[in-house]
């Protein structure tokens, strides 16, 4: 009887040695592995790099309302043998940034009925546009560029957001993953050691040394542990589909992770986790200060901020001064310095206008201030989810740690039972019953260890994603 406890525990011991030695000759994969292979080559993100680049043709677009503008007019008339006039007016005109337009042309009048107010000949130009109410802090084209580069800092942002989330969904797949074949792995234990304990009792049996009923015992025993075997090993197959789901090649292909490719042996020695900020109040900090979600806030309000300028622009009358310098010939500079601004060889005008109720420029003043608001309240909140989910990860992280090492006393205490009734019975002073009562137990308190382990390194993932600092 002594013997067949002595071949159980030599059995045991190989075969939970067997999957760390069969991994030299087997793939494995980690977690470091896998969020590197999503970073790389999952569309998501690749599509959250699109974007930025989306953002950042946007703002050369939004450039594009300072560029100089090059333009001509050109124009005749001629009827019944008069030239009434000829007209060229080549003009190029640059932006700048206070909304102030600088302008320089050459005009070229010629014909027999000309307008008096035209200059006949060749004349040039240099001139202003100066907007004096509407327009001067704020108009479209400052507040479209000034947006643009806001939504390029936030395509950055929201590619840390989607990351975030995308290595968050990843990892509860992966530890999934994890804890199906660790499973798999302690029940075919079981199973190996109870075929050889039903070999053994089957040969007692021929001797005359145990009952036939014992047979059924152990066979029993044995086959409910090949069935959750059968069921673990579906389990950790169909999880690999699920992980399968977020793996794909550097082809743009999906990619089907192989049974043969297991984690690692040593899944559970926190390598994975070493670098990680575990500090409450530093992640309090992260998620307040820098969490991609609240940054997005951020960007919205200040370009709802400037909206608010533009619309405010609305409430101010448009008052606009042109001014131009003359000059005879295609040279605008030919009489300059000859006399004041408003002496000789000037052209100016002025336009005024203001709505008299400004039902318009009051209304979109006020709904902007509305978005603002609407935004801050928005943020204020989720700033405070946010902070909740912390400190919820963070309870369940110190409460999984201490359970793990409570479990594991456990473990350890009802293997020795095990072995304990595996030596009283190999005297004789046990039965199969008994035997495989504690079995179960012990098998209970190892699959628990696995469930706890895995969920905590999980739960670990998701404190850093709470923070915003899994990207």
């Amino acid at each position: 009887m002594r013997s067949l406890a002595i071949q159980l525990s030599l059995l045991l011991g190989l075969t939970v040695l067997t999957p760390a030695k069969s991994q030299n000759s087997t793939k494995t994969l980690n977690a470091a592995q896998v969020m590197e292979l999503v970073r790389k080559f999952h569309p998501v993100a690749i599509q959250a790099g699109i974007h930025i680049n989306k953002a950042q043709a946007d703002l050369v677009t939004a450039r594009g309302g300072f560029d100089p503008v090059l333009g001509a007019y050109v124009s005749r008339k001629r009827f019944e043998g008069t030239n009434y006039y000829s007209r060229a007016s080549p003009e190029i005109v640059i932006p700048t940034w206070y909304g102030i337009e600088v302008h320089s042309g050459i005009d070229n009048y010629t014909g027999e009925r000309l307008d008096p107010t035209m200059t006949k000949g060749q004349s040039a130009f240099l001139g202003v546009s100066v907007p004096l109410a509407q327009d001067l802090l704020m108009d479209k084209r400052r507040a479209f560029l000034k947006q643009a580069r806001i939504f390029r800092s936030l395509a950055d942002t929201e590619q840390r957001l989607v990351l975030n989330d995308l290595l968050m969904d990843v990892m509860d797949a992966y530890w999934q993953w994890v804890s199906y074949y660790n499973q798999y792995l302690i029940v075919q234990t079981n199973v190996a050691i109870n075929t050889q304990r039903l070999d053994f009792v089957r040969k007692s049996l021929l001797n005359g040394e145990r009952a036939a009923i014992d047979t059924i015992e152990t066979l029993a025993q044995l086959q409910s542990f090949q069935y959750q075997q059968n069921q673990y090993r579906l389990e950790f197959r169909n999880a690999g589909l699920q992980l399968s789901a977020f793996l794909w090649k550097d082809t743009g292909e999906p990619y089907t992770l192989p049974e043969t490719v297991i984690p690692p042996a040593d899944w559970d020695n926190e390598q994975d986790i070493k670098d990680f900020d575990l500090d409450l109040s530093s992640l309090l900090s992260a998620a307040s200060q820098t969490h991609p979600q609240l940054r997005t806030y951020d960007f919205k309000l200040g370009a709802l901020d400037i909206e608010r300028k533009l619309k405010f622009q609305q409430l101010l009358p448009k008052a606009d001064f042109r001014y131009n310098h003359l000059s005879k010939g295609y040279n605008a500079l030919a009489s300059a310095g000859e006399y004041t601004i408003f002496d000789n060889n000037y052209q100016y005008g002025f336009k005024f206008e203001i709505p008299l109720r400004l039902s318009a420029g009051r209304g979109e003043y006020k709904k902007v201030q509305l978005k603002i608001q609407e935004t801050r309240l928005a943020q204020r909140q989720k700033q405070l989810d946010l902070e909740v989910k912390v400190r919820q990860y963070y309870n369940e992280f110190n409460t999984l740690r201490a359970q793990i090492s409570l479990q594991n006393l456990n473990y350890a205490n009802y293997q020795q039972l095990v072995e304990a009734e595996e030596v009283r019975f190999s005297n004789g002073e046990s039965s199969l019953f008994l035997i495989n009562s504690r079995e179960n137990k012990a098998l209970e308190a190892r699959q628990k260890l696995i469930e706890l382990k895995t969920k905590y390194f999980k739960i670990a993932y998701a404190l850093q994603w709470s923070a915003g600092l899994l990207d």
